[in-house]
């Protein structure tokens, strides 16, 4: 058993909870869901809004710790951030409930992800392997609040990649009828969901299209001696030429050939792949850096529009939409308008209904929800599992009276 039963048709208030591969702070969001259900999914007829959503910054020490984890850090290590990350998500989720003017009581479970340090996709025969930390139990201890958790290992093991996850929560709230759209997320790394106009299962194309902001702001972190942590509005790149022939050394990377079901992380595209950038192209001055800069924006940018080309179909893409961090950067913008000319690229709430930063979160807090409705909530398609099914683990919360939640 669950623990949790969820009348048909009442109002239902699950919260959405990660840190996403730019490792730059917590996303909480509230969703207020309601029934009646049907359909392929179960999930027609199902209504939305969201309550609340915040991103609180993780203090710079977090961070360092994050990376560090993320770099290979020993078992201690990753045992102590596990618990040193449940009680951060903790105070966000507390903090965010506080400032929403809710109660932990209203809140029927929260869909937490974690914080991905290691993510293998499945090769040669040999199973993935997905690792997210921020301990469930002490969630669930210090808000009194059931959790969802793991999301990705039910994937994992019945042979996907456990990415990516967002499509199915995307097809349930994104979807408008008439509208072929790529959603496209740029964290750290960046992933697609291409939702069809008509709104079929079998039209949904979703996977990652490679590095998103996560070199970019190794680069910046490095240009600056840490004074600044990302390319703020893209000036830095906007400074700089591109170099046109490290850019066409990037994009032979093995992964940009791959098929999809594909996935990727800081595994491929992190601190260690940075390193063999920065040693074939040698910044010395500030516009060294500033054209590196503008080379690694031209990356993100020509790794998504060949996503496209290649993986896409050809006709019904109508709209591309922007999310993430790296929406916010215009210079990344600019540049992937030029790349997928003569497509729409828009950003901003006004193309989705919802803060375009709040799409994960929601995701994950619709994911909890499906679990605890026994809806299975990956795409086969998408992840490359044998079939669907019922993702995350369930954790009580607080015992109140003798019961838990």
């Amino acid at each position: 058993m669950r623990g949790v039963a969820l009348p048909p048709s009442e109002p239902v208030r699950v919260g959405g909870l990660l840190s996403g591969t730019s490792m730059d702070g917590a996303d909480v969001l509230f969703l207020e869901l309601q029934g009646p259900l049907g359909g392929e999914w179960g999930v027609d007829g199902l209504r939305w809004k969201v309550l609340a959503f915040e991103t609180r910054p993780w203090p710079l020490a977090l961070r360092e710790e994050i990376r560090e984890g993320c770099r290979g850090g020993t078992a201690r290590v990753l045992a102590q951030l596990h618990v040193r990350l449940g009680e951060a998500f903790a105070e966000a989720v507390l903090a965010v409930i506080e400032s929403a003017g809710l109660a932990p009581r209203e809140i029927t479970a929260i869909g937490s992800h974690g914080q991905t340090v290691w993510h293998e996709p499945p090769r040669e025969g040999r199973r993935g392997a997905s690792l997210q930390l921020g301990d469930p139990a002490t969630l669930a201890e210090r808000t009194g609040i059931p959790v969802v958790s793991d999301f990705r290992a039910r994937d994992v093991a019945a042979g996907g990649h456990g990415a990516p996850l967002v499509p199915w929560a995307d097809r349930v709230l994104l979807h408008r009828p008439g509208r072929g759209r790529a959603l496209q997320n740029l964290g750290g790394m960046g992933n697609v969901t291409f939702l069809p106009a008509d709104g079929a299962t079998t039209g949904i194309r979703a996977f990652d299209t490679g590095p998103g902001v996560s070199l970019l702001d190794g680069a910046v972190r490095r240009a600056t001696r840490g004074r600044l942590p990302w390319d703020v509005d893209g000036e830095m790149a906007a400074r700089g030429d591109e170099d046109e022939a490290l850019l066409a050394d990037l994009l032979s990377h093995p992964f940009f050939d791959e098929v999809p079901p594909r996935s990727t992380g800081r595994e491929r595209f992190g601190d260690a792949f940075l390193d063999e950038v920065i040693s074939k192209a040698k910044p010395e001055t500030t516009e060294d850096w500033d054209n590196l800069i503008a080379t690694l924006t031209a990356l993100t940018a020509e790794s998504v529009a060949r996503a496209y080309r290649d993986f896409l179909p050809s006709e019904g893409l109508d709209e591309v939409i922007l999310t993430g961090g790296g929406a916010r950067n215009s210079a990344l913008v600019r540049r992937i308008e030029r790349a997928v000319d003569p497509l729409p690229v828009i950003t901003g709430s006004e193309a989705l209904g919802i803060d375009p930063d709040a799409r994960e979160a929601a995701a994950f807090a619709l994911l909890a929800w499906a679990h605890l409705q026994g809806i299975p909530g990956n795409l086969p398609s998408a992840t490359g599992a044998d079939a669907p099914r019922i993702l995350g683990s369930f954790t009580p919360g607080r015992a109140v009276g003798g019961e838990s939640r």
